[in-house]
């Protein structure tokens, strides 16, 4: 069983949904950014996924278009970025899913990138603009290295297409709960539940929600339905407001994963 398999059946057994939280790799530089993954880590966050910075992150709004900016100004590479993983490892053994651009993962030619990717510990792999029917190269690498694969499916996608999205998926789905790109939302998008019931009448893999969920309140919303729940510009705008002292930063992001991750816990039955 993997360790992102085990998060989820560990949740199940506590009520409460897994908590995930997104930051970029590398923001707003490498130590500091060290020290966000820590305190995340440390105040309720079950899965860490990874921003790959990317020059042309085409699926994320304009928070984490900065936070991938501030990352590549500060010299992050992808070996940087395998470099982090490492350093996390040595504190945590939380799963680890990279957030990514198959540009990223091909020009490194795949099967070097995700065997890379599992030596420095990563546990799962999301490539947003690689859909399943052309995931073949990526998954039979994932498969070869242990890695899981994550998929999305959107508001959009048609019922026909979430088998084939299943079949191509061995950690979860991750169901974006809105059209357009990432960033914190007043509401959370009011079909989720039946968004969730129409997935999981297809598919028995963990499903997550994510994009425009930024507040405590929303998690819980999220939680009572899906599997897990994912926030990423919430914690990507602690980094934002501290620039001018970065010391503040961790302790930032540590009290606002701690408030949020509250949020996925659910009432006993």
């Amino acid at each position: 069983m993997s360790r992102i398999q085990q998060v989820f059946e560990q949740a199940r057994a506590r009520h409460r949904a897994a908590f995930v939280a997104y930051v970029c790799a590398g923001d707003p530089d490498f130590e500091t950014s060290v020290e966000v993954c820590r305190a995340l880590l440390a105040n309720g966050v079950d899965i860490l996924e990874l921003g790959v910075p990317f020059s042309d992150p085409l699926a994320d709004g304009l928070t984490n278009q900065l936070a991938a900016q501030r990352a590549l100004e500060s010299g992050m590479t992808a070996a940087r970025v395998f470099e982090l993983v490492k350093r996390v490892r040595e504190f945590s053994q939380a799963p680890i899913v990279f957030y990514t651009y198959y540009n990223l993962v091909f020009s490194n030619g795949v099967d070097a990138y995700v065997r890379a990717a599992r030596a420095a510990g990563v546990d799962g792999i999301l490539t947003l603009d690689l859909p399943p029917e052309e995931a073949g190269e990526v998954t039979a690498a994932c498969r070869t290295h242990g890695v899981d694969t994550v998929f999305i499916i959107a508001p959009t996608t048609p019922d026909d297409r979430i088998p084939a999205i299943a079949k191509a998926t061995t950690g979860f789905i991750y169901y974006v709960s809105r059209e357009g790109v990432t960033g914190v939302r007043d509401q959370v998008a009011s079909n989720i539940p039946q968004a969730v019931a129409r997935i999981r009448a297809k598919t028995n893999l963990p499903m997550v929600v994510g994009f425009g969920i930024g507040t405590r309140a929303q998690v819980a919303e999220v939680a009572a339905h899906a599997d897990g729940v994912v926030v990423g510009s919430a914690l990507v705008n602690c980094v934002r407001e501290n620039l001018a002292d970065r010391s503040r930063i961790a302790p930032a992001v540590a009290a606002r994963a701690a408030d949020l991750s509250a949020g996925a816990q659910r009432a006993k039955a």
